[in-house]
C-alpha cells in the first residue's frame, strides 16, 4: 500500500497523504487533483477502491490498425495532444501481425473503463470485417468516434474525408496534363473509403465520355509491396498516369514503374492519398491529395468530449475537404 501511495503521489505531484485521502474519499482534494489521481490508478494498473470503482477512468482509447504508415501516427499525435487538453489520458492501441486483435483491445479498455474510444482507421472501414465488438461498445454506451468510415447499423459519430472530392482533384489534374489512360490502385474490395473512391472515379469518368474500363481498376492491400504488385497489372494495361488510395501504395507503384524501365513522371505520373509525412522528400516528390489531418483530429476529440459530458451522439459524418498538392510525380504523359 505505502509503494502504491508512493508511486501515484509521484506520477501526479502531490502528496502521499493527498492520495491516501483521495483513495479514502476524504475531503480537502480539489477535483482536479482526485481526477489527477484516479488517473494515475488507471495508468499504473493499480484497481481504483471499490467505492470509486463505479466511475469511469479519465481514458480514453485509441485504436489504431498499424504505425508503419505515416498518416496513423500523425492522426496520433494530433488526437492525443487535443485530448490531454482536456484533462483525458490516450491509451493508444496498435495492431501487429499475429499480436493482440482489435476486439480483445476493446476488452481490455472496457476493464480500464474508460471514457471513451477513438478508431482511426480498422475493420469498422471493411464492411465484410465482424464488428461485434463495435455493437459491444454500443450496447456499453461508450462514447466512440469513428475516422474515415462509419459502421452501418450503428450511429457512432464519424469525422471523415470526403473521397469523392479527394478522386475528382486527382484524377482531374492528371486530365488537364493530358492523360487519358488513368488507372485506380484501391484498397480491398470490402474497403469502405475505397469503395467511395471507385464509385467517384466512374463518375467522373463517366462526365468525361471516357468509362473507366475494370481492367484499369487493381485492389491491394496498403502497403508499399502490395501497391508495386498491383501496379504492375495497371502497367501491363498501358496507363499513363495513377491515381492510389494511399502514399504508400503510391510510392509502391512508382517502385513497379521504375523496375520496368519506366520514368516518373516522364511515362508514369503517380498521384498518393494523405499527404503523410516525407513525401516531400520522396524521388521525385509525390504528387497527393492532402488529409486535413489536425482539423480532422480535434474535431473527434471535441465529438468524443461532447458525448462523455453526457450530451447525445451526432449521428453521420463530419465531411472534410482534402486539398491536392502537386509536385514532382505528375507531368503531361510522354509519346510511348
Amino acid at each position: 500500500m505505502t509503494r502504491r501511495l508512493a508511486q501515484v503521489a509521484k506520477k501526479v505531484g502531490v502528496s502521499e497523504a493527498t492520495v491516501s485521502r483521495v483513495l479514502n474519499g476524504k475531503p480537502g482534494v480539489s477535483e482536479a487533483t482526485r481526477q489527477s489521481v484516479l488517473t494515475a490508478l488507471d495508468v499504473l494498473g493499480y484497481e481504483r477502491p471499490t467505492q470509486l470503482r463505479g466511475e469511469r477512468a479519465r481514458l480514453v482509447g485509441l485504436v489504431l490498425p498499424e504505425l508503419q504508415n505515416p498518416i496513423f501516427p500523425a492522426f496520433a499525435e494530433v488526437i492525443g495532444g487535443a485530448l490531454a487538453q482536456q484533462g483525458l489520458t490516450p491509451v493508444l492501441c496498435t495492431q501487429t501481425k499475429g499480436g493482440v486483435s482489435e476486439a480483445d483491445y476493446v476488452d481490455l479498455l472496457l476493464q480500464q473503463q474508460v471514457s471513451g474510444v477513438v478508431f482511426a482507421g480498422g475493420l469498422f472501414a471493411q464492411a465484410d470485417a465482424p464488428h461485434d465488438h463495435y455493437h459491444q461498445l454500443h450496447e456499453r454506451n461508450i462514447p466512440v468516434v469513428l475516422i474515415n468510415a462509419s459502421i452501418e447499423g450503428l450511429d457512432f459519430p464519424c469525422v471523415s474525408c470526403d473521397d469523392a472530392v479527394a478522386v475528382e482533384q486527382a484524377w482531374r489534374h492528371l486530365a488537364s496534363l493530358g492523360h487519358e489512360r488513368i488507372g485506380l490502385l484501391l484498397g480491398p474490395a470490402d474497403h469502405v473509403p475505397s469503395r467511395r473512391k471507385l464509385a467517384a472515379a466512374r463518375a467522373v469518368a463517366d462526365a468525361a465520355g471516357t468509362p473507366l474500363p475494370d481492367a484499369h481498376v487493381v485492389r491491394s492491400i496498403f502497403s508499399l509491396e502490395g501497391g508495386q504488385a498491383a501496379a504492375n497489372r495497371l502497367l501491363e494495361e498501358g496507363v499513363t498516369g495513377i491515381v492510389c488510395a494511399s502514399d504508400p501504395l503510391a510510392l509502391g507503384a512508382i517502385r513497379a514503374a521504375r523496375r520496368r524501365g519506366l520514368a516518373v513522371p516522364g511515362d508514369v505520373s503517380v498521384v498518393g492519398f494523405d499527404d503523410s509525412a516525407f513525401m516531400n522528400c520522396t524521388e521525385p516528390p509525390l504528387s497527393t491529395v492532402r488529409q486535413p489531418i489536425e482539423a480532422m483530429g480535434r474535431a473527434a476529440v471535441e465529438l468524443l468530449c461532447a458525448q462523455i459530458q453526457g450530451a447525445s451522439s451526432q449521428p453521420g459524418e463530419l465531411l472534410f475537404e482534402p486539398e491536392l498538392v502537386v509536385r514532382g510525380s505528375t507531368a503531361p504523359p510522354s509519346a510511348r
